[in-house]
């Protein structure tokens, strides 16, 4: 049964509701990063990743409102890391890759030092070879 109205491609499109989940926090309209949640019986603020769907008795902060989080005396907060999110690499991250980049470029020198081509066959489409990279002839020669 259709309305005499027809579908509702004739509705007025509305811009109020939007996708993204919103900071919780009054006047604030930056998207949502974390899920806040009090647990009244252990006193504890616990502040971790963006819920998966929105409850009525937890909050949704933006990035600013979840750093400068406080908690009422004598409660604590508990900070839940995303595992999801990239980590931020630190010097010792860097540096370790650096010292494996270096490694892994190690047995090709000690190959060609020893005046052998080592363990690897001679691919006909390699035309030069670098460390552990190699330029390959374009398959169209």
């Amino acid at each position: 049964m259709e309305s005499r109205r027809g579908p509702l491609k004739s509705a007025v499109p509305s811009n109020i509701v939007s996708p993204v989940r919103r900071c919780s926090r009054t006047a604030c309209g930056r998207p949502a990063v974390a899920t806040l949640t009090y647990v009244y019986a252990d006193s504890t603020a616990v502040l971790g990743p963006l819920a998966t769907y929105a409850e009525p008795h937890c909050y949704d902060l933006c990035a600013e409102h979840s750093e400068r989080l406080t908690a009422p005396r004598g409660w604590e907060v508990v900070r839940l890391l995303d595992g999801s999110a990239p980590a931020r690499p630190s010097g010792d991250d860097l540096e370790a890759l650096a010292n494996a980049v270096r490694e892994a470029a190690r047995p090709q020198q000690r190959a060609a030092e020893a005046g052998g081509g080592g363990p690897r066959t001679a691919d006909p489409m390699e035309v030069a070879r670098r460390g552990h990279l190699r330029v390959l002839r374009s398959p169209d020669n």
